[in-house]
C-alpha cells in the first residue's frame, strides 16, 4: 500500500511529549545525556507511558496522535524519516498496528522494536463469537491497554528497554518507574473500590466498537458493541440490529460515544433504543494536551468516572 501523506492530518498524528508531561519526579543524582534517547511510539498512550518512565532520558514522538485512530492510520513520508531516525520504537502488537511492519521496512530501521504486549497471556474471542471486522487473522483482543495490572506490564518492559539502552541512567529509570507504577496500583484500588458500589446486573454498557474487553473483565462491566476490536470497516446493518435487540432484550440503558469513533452509530441506537448517551470514553488514544484526558492516567480515571455516572443513573 503505497504511503499516503495528509497534511491536514499530520498535526494530529504529531504528539511531542516533553519532561514536563512527567508526572513522576525525577531521581536525584542523574547526569544529562548529550543527547535524549529517540523514542518513536505507535500512538499516544505509549508515547505518555514512555515519557512517564524515560522523562529527560527520552526524546518521544507518536506516530498516531491525540484522537486518532491507529486502526485506520495511513503513515505519511515524514512518518518514515521519524521512524528510520529513531532509537528505539515502541508498538502495542497483538496486531494493533497493522501499518507497522511495512512503516518499519520503508524506514530502513534496523534498531529495536519493543513490543509492549509480549509476555501477556490473549483475550481471545468468546467461544461461538467472531472477532467481526479484525482482518480475520486476529486472534486477540489488542486493547490491553485497558486493564491497569497490563500497564503494570507495559512500564516494566519500557523501563528495561530504556536501562538497556542508557544503563548509566538505570537507577533513575527504575525509580521513575516504581514511581509512576505506583500511581497505577492506587488508581486500580480506587476503580475496584468505586465499581464495587454498583450492583452488578446492573454494570452494563453499550459503545462504539469492542476496545474494553480488557477492562470488562478486570472491573466485571458488560460492554455491548456492534464493531468488534478494528475499526477499519463499517458494521452491517445485521450486527447493528443485533445490538439494538441485545440492548432492548437486557435493558442496557448506558450509552458511550468514543473519542476516535463517528458519534452518528451511537446516537442512531439511542434513538431506537431509548438509552441515554451518558458521555465520551477514550479507548485508543489520548485526548489533546491540555484536556481531560491527555496522559494514560487520566484517561483512565475519566473513562472509569464517566462509566460509574452512567451507570448511577441507570434505573
Amino acid at each position: 500500500m503505497p504511503l499516503v501523506f495528509d497534511v491536514l492530518c499530520s498535526r494530529r498524528r504529531w504528539l511531542g511529549v516533553t519532561a514536563a508531561m512527567a508526572t513522576v519526579p525525577l531521581a536525584t543524582g542523574v547526569h544529562a545525556q548529550a543527547r535524549p534517547l529517540r523514542v518513536v511510539t505507535s500512538f499516544s498512550i505509549l508515547a505518555d507511558l514512555v515519557a512517564q518512565v524515560g522523562g529527560p532520558v527520552v526524546e518521544v514522538s507518536a506516530l498516531v496522535g491525540p484522537d486518532s485512530d491507529a486502526h485506520v492510520f495511513q503513515p505519511a513520508p515524514a512518518d518514515v524519516k521519524r521512524v528510520a531516525q529513531a532509537d528505539l520504537v515502541v508498538v502495542n502488537g497483538l496486531h494493533f498496528e497493522g501499518w507497522l511492519t511495512r512503516l518499519v521496512k520503508s524506514s530502513g530501521f534496523k534498531g529495536p522494536v519493543l513490543v509492549c504486549s509480549d509476555g501477556l497471556p490473549a483475550r481471545k474471542a468468546a467461544p461461538g463469537h467472531s472477532p467481526g471486522h479484525d482482518h480475520g487473522h486476529e486472534t486477540a483482543d489488542p486493547h490491553a491497554w485497558q486493564d491497569l495490572a497490563n500497564a503494570r506490564h507495559y512500564v516494566a518492559r519500557i523501563r528495561d528497554a530504556l536501562v538497556a539502552a542508557r544503563p548509566e541512567q538505570a537507577a533513575a529509570l527504575r525509580e521513575r518507574a516504581a514511581a509512576y507504577t505506583a500511581q497505577i496500583d492506587a488508581l486500580d484500588r480506587q476503580i475496584r473500590a468505586d465499581f464495587a458500589t454498583i450492583p452488578a446486573d446492573r454494570r452494563r454498557v453499550v459503545t462504539s466498537h469492542d476496545a474494553f474487553g480488557h477492562f470488562a473483565a478486570a472491573y466485571g462491566i458488560e460492554f455491548l458493541s456492534a464493531q468488534r476490536w478494528n475499526t477499519d470497516s463499517e458494521p452491517s446493518a445485521a450486527d447493528v440490529a443485533r445490538l439494538i435487540r441485545q440492548i432492548r432484550a437486557q435493558r442496557a440503558t448506558a450509552l458511550f460515544v468514543e473519542n476516535i469513533s463517528d458519534p452518528r452509530l451511537v446516537q442512531r441506537i439511542a434513538r431506537e433504543t431509548g438509552a441515554v448517551v451518558g458521555g465520551t470514553l477514550y479507548s485508543d488514544a489520548l485526548s489533546a494536551p491540555g484536556t481531560a484526558a491527555d496522559t494514560y492516567l487520566k484517561l483512565f480515571h475519566h473513562n472509569a468516572q464517566t462509566l460509574l455516572a452512567g451507570l448511577r443513573r441507570s434505573p
